[in-house]
């Protein structure tokens, strides 16, 4: 498993979501409070993705290795500013890569994308899905894993369908493929968040024009709330709207 959080809002400084909160993501990285037998700590690889410009492309930073031992990152992230970021810490499923290109947010253009969990009988069970995407976009894959194949799936769905739409569908057809998989998915173009709950935790903090996504609370406001299992959230900076998603 994994440990992700998307954030949109005021512009802040990354540190004040992955590395000064109390259970930080980089805290979260060595002592996880909740991997639901997934693991027990996310040393496989982290990564930052951020907003230089409102509106603008999305700049993505992510490395193999542990999110503590990255002096440089611990710097820049309290002078690095943004009103939309999405950041992970990774756990790596036994059998994939642990390599950099692995890691989350997968990006392209104005999306940011990560995963927490695992597809269940990978890669056979999402043979079916995956036969459906172009080719090209099966041989420029990240990595060998099912995150980024997940990424690919959605990616597709964009380029027709509203951002909730596709993340929900996605899901839904590969839970179908391969029950038992672990599908929290978070995506933002830096306007909207979108995030799921399958098999997974995922709490949404929101105040102040801002909300808040993550696999556990940054702290301890009693304004966090915990999603519900097979759920999809869509929030932007006033509204967080939470729905029921199929069971499988």
């Amino acid at each position: 498993m994994c440990r992700h959080l998307g954030y949109l809002g005021p512009a802040v400084p990354i540190a004040a979501l992955v590395h000064d909160p109390p259970h930080s993501l980089l805290r979260q990285s060595y002592q996880p409070r909740d991997m639901r037998a997934g693991g027990t700590v996310n040393v496989d690889g982290y990564g930052v993705g951020w907003y230089p410009e409102p509106g603008g492309p999305a700049v993505r930073y992510r490395r193999a290795g542990t999110l503590w031992s990255d002096e440089n990152l611990a710097a820049l992230s309290r002078v690095l500013r943004s009103g939309a970021i999405l950041a992970a810490v990774r756990s790596a499923t036994t059998g994939m890569p642990v390599v950099e290109t692995a890691c989350a947010p997968f990006t392209d253009g104005r999306w940011l994308f990560s995963h927490n969990g695992r597809v269940v009988g990978w890669p056979g069970s999402v043979a079916g899905p995956a036969a459906a995407l172009p080719v090209t976009d099966l041989l420029t894959l990240d990595a060998p894993t099912d995150s980024a194949l997940l990424w690919a799936l959605v990616r597709a769905r964009l380029a027709t369908a509203p951002p909730t739409a596709a993340v929900a569908s996605v899901v839904a057809e590969v839970a179908e493929a391969a029950p038992g998989s672990r599908l929290n998915l978070l995506l933002t173009d830096g306007t909207v968040l979108v995030g799921t709950t399958w098999t997974h935790s995922l709490w949404v903090r929101s105040g102040g024009g801002a909300v808040t996504a993550a696999s556990e609370p940054l702290d301890d406001d009693p304004r966090w709330r915990e999603v519900p299992d097979r759920h999809v959230v869509t929030a932007d900076h006033s509204t967080v709207d939470v729905q029921p998603m199929g069971r499988s």
